[in-house]
C-alpha cells in the first residue's frame, strides 16, 4: 500500500527556513517523479515543486521559485524540501506525492508569523 509520511513543519517567522522531509513506500520510489503540495486554508490544493525519477531534473511553481530546492535521496525512499526565506502565504499543510491512485499522507503544518 502506498503510504507518505511528512514531518519538518513548524512555527517560523517571516524570513526563517524550514526543511520538510517525506518517507514514502509501497511502490518503487526510484522510478517516479515526486511532487510536493501544499493548500493554505479556503485554498484549493497546490503544486510547489516536481523532481524526476533520477533527481536530475526539477520544476518549481512561480511563488517558491528561487526559495525552495526540492531533492530527493533514492537510497532511502526519502524527499525534501528545503524552504527559505519564507512568507505568511507559504503558511499551509504540505503533502509529498508520486500521484499514484489518490493516496496523501497526513501532511505537515507549516506557519509562517508575521
Amino acid at each position: 500500500q502506498v503510504q507518505y509520511v511528512e514531518s519538518g513543519g513548524g512555527l517560523v517567522q517571516v524570513g526563517g527556513s524550514l526543511r520538510l522531509s517525506c518517507a514514502a513506500s509501497g511502490f518503487t520510489f526510484s522510478s517516479y517523479p515526486m511532487r510536493w503540495y501544499r493548500q493554505a486554508p479556503g485554498k484549493e490544493r497546490e503544486v510547489v515543486a516536481r523532481i524526476e525519477s533520477t533527481g536530475e531534473s526539477t520544476v518549481y511553481a512561480a511563488s517558491a521559485k528561487g526559495r525552495f530546492t526540492i531533492s530527493r535521496d533514492n537510497t532511502k525512499n526519502m524527499v525534501f524540501l528545503q524552504m527559505n526565506s519564507l512568507k505568511p502565504d507559504d503558511t499551509a499543510v504540505y503533502y509529498c506525492t508520486a500521484r499514484l491512485g489518490n493516496y496523501w499522507g497526513q501532511g505537515t503544518q507549516v506557519t509562517v508569523s508575521s
